[in-house]
């Protein structure tokens, strides 16, 4: 087990290093920075002065180590349009952030796993149909259009939520039910067709044939083996997630990193959009390290990859 962690935590650092470069190319991607802070109207000796005062002019490598060797110990840079440190701006927002993420997530497993079991245990019946409906309503419903439904309906007709703001729980109720709702369609897919595959296999059938309880049969036998895609896939939900909070923070005045991304890119505040990247892939890179882990736990036949 020890060496399949130091395997995984290997490739892990490979893919955040790899992260790290591809973050600290978009600065440069646009062309010339310096030319872009100092706006159209700007001269040379303007966009020169930005030049130095951002150290551009230095070779790129000295940039990228300077800029790495920073983000190693915190320092993100300051952001250009806040003229705060890019760290404590993401370090303010991402509570908000994790907070809906976590809700997001929980309320897709607590309703996508018990939904595909019940589907795959009575297969062509109204709890399988349904399941199947809200699914495909799951993946062609965007989530701008959701959260517009629901504002309506449960804050504007019948007054039950409010529509915007983080003061109390009700603020995040909506916001998790769209963010959740975007994630429940594949996990419940994937239960249901696990627990398909693994109820018609011998082994069930042969603890069915010794006279173990149903209950024992499905959720200690059939749904350890099942469940076991479905702990990789949340955890590429979740990063998915928090990096598509984006959209339900805007809909939902919900001023988390992902509201922040959305001000960075629409004000070109170039520091901010790389810190951002570079975090929330950080964030997928460990979620799926931990659901790599977690899986070599529940089969050890993985440990073996």
């Amino acid at each position: 087990m020890l060496q399949f962690i130091a395997k995984r935590l290997g490739l892990a650092l490979l893919v955040a290093l790899t992260v790290s470069i591809i973050s600290f190319s978009l600065l440069f991607l646009s062309g010339d920075p310096a030319a872009a802070l100092a706006g159209e109207t700007a001269t040379d000796q303007d966009v020169e002065a930005i030049r130095k005062l951002y150290g551009f002019d230095r070779p790129m490598l000295v940039q990228y180590w300077d800029w790495l060797s920073g983000a190693m110990t915190g320092d993100l840079g300051e952001s250009y349009y806040f003229k705060l440190p890019v760290a404590g701006l993401i370090a303010d927002r991402l509570q908000i952030t994790m907070l809906l993420g976590v809700c997001g997530i929980t309320f897709a497993l607590l309703t996508a796993v018990p939904l595909g079991v019940v589907a795959a245990i009575r297969p062509n019946s109204v709890i399988d149909r349904l399941a199947l409906f809200l699914s495909v309503a799951g993946q062609a419903m965007p989530s701008f259009w959701f959260g517009l439904i629901l504002i309506v309906v449960f804050s504007i007709k019948l007054g039950w939520l409010p529509p915007s703001g983080t003061t109390t729980w009700a603020h995040f109720i909506m916001p998790t039910i769209v963010l959740g709702y975007y994630a429940m369609p594949a996990i419940m897919r994937l239960t249901r067709a696990g627990m398909l595959e693994v109820l018609s296999s011998d082994y069930i059938r042969t603890a069915r044939a010794k006279g173990a309880p149903e209950a024992t049969v499905l959720f200690k036998h059939a749904l350890r083996n099942a469940i076991i895609p479905v702990v990789s896939l949340a955890a590429v939900q979740m990063g998915f997630m928090l990096g598509g909070s984006i959209v339900v923070e805007s809909i939902f005045a919900l001023h988390g990193a992902g509201y922040l991304a959305w001000e960075s890119i629409a004000r070109n505040d170039l520091p901010t959009v790389q810190a951002l990247i570079l975090v929330f892939s950080l964030f997928y890179i460990v979620f799926t390290f931990l659901s790599d882990v977690l899986n070599a736990w529940l089969d050890p036949r993985m440990r073996a990859g």
